[in-house]
């Protein structure tokens, strides 16, 4: 029985996916360090969807924890078909001023903990020649973002990684996709210490990411952007320098508050 695993399920753009994934009849491996939440969420989709769904509490701030991921699915005899990577950790603010153990946190997360879960599960896929993985970026990692500059760099490094496995994989069976949204209302800002208020555009809801990667997914492209403001936004950076985009970036960022 095939199986998709989502990291992040707890709130957001994860939750969206299993809510999605689910009402297509897709059976879950619910991946995320919110117990509470996640036990809510398994159950509330077991019963209203029917399908079958796992839940494996893990933190993936610790470096170990996609290996465990993926031991629990082999002891469990899962079959991981579609992997979405959507756990993901920001903090708003000057690079000088992050504290060491945030900015580790947020490198291990974004960057360490999708690629680690990528290459673990991908070999299964490629044996099977059937598989994909969807990894959620931004457009912030399409430039880098003041005030947002480990948070843009991290998700730059998803979006190459992305790119190059996609070609890799050709051939093989399996597809892997890079989503670039931009704002997104999924509670991150808060978090993050982002003052969603200052932003300049709009934000989207979860719903358009999802129906957007998955579309993606099933016709194979290499990235995908959710609406076409977030398009236009990427595609407006090929008529002006590289200074002044960085600079609309922080801008329509608005990390700090007006002083």
């Amino acid at each position: 029985m095939s199986y998709t695993l989502i990291t992040g399920a707890s709130m957001g753009i994860g939750e969206a996916f299993a809510c999605e994934l689910a009402r297509r009849g897709c059976n879950l491996v619910l991946v995320a360090r919110s117990e509470s939440r996640l036990q809510e969420l398994a159950e509330e989709l077991r019963e209203k969807r029917g399908v079958e769904v796992k839940v494996c509490i893990e933190d993936l701030c610790e470096p170990d924890s996609p290996a465990r991921i993926a031991e629990f699915c082999r002891r469990s005899n899962l079959e991981v078909e579609l992997l979405v990577n959507c756990a993901g950790l920001s903090r708003a603010g000057d690079f000088h001023t992050i504290a060491p153990e945030k900015l580790e946190e947020i490198m291990m997360v974004n960057m360490l903990a999708m690629a680690r879960l990528t290459r673990l599960f991908l070999p299964a896929m490629i044996g099977r020649q059937k598989g994909g993985v969807i990894n959620v970026a931004s457009v912030g990692g399409l430039q880098g973002v003041p005030g947002l500059g480990l948070y843009s760099a991290t998700k730059a490094f998803v979006i190459t990684l992305s790119e190059a496995l996609h070609v890799e994989l050709k051939g093989k069976g399996v597809t892997v996709v890079a989503v670039c949204p931009g704002f997104i209302d999924t509670g991150f800002f808060e978090k993050a210490g982002h003052n969603a208020a200052n932003i300049f555009l709009p934000i989207s809801g979860t719903g358009v990411v999802v129906k957007a990667a998955l579309k993606g997914l099933e016709k194979k492209r290499i990235r995908v952007f959710p609406t076409m403001l977030d398009y236009l936004l990427v595609f407006s950076q090929r008529f002006v320098s590289r200074q002044t985009v960085i600079r609309l970036a922080g801008f329509f960022a608005a990390v700090k508050d007006d002083e």
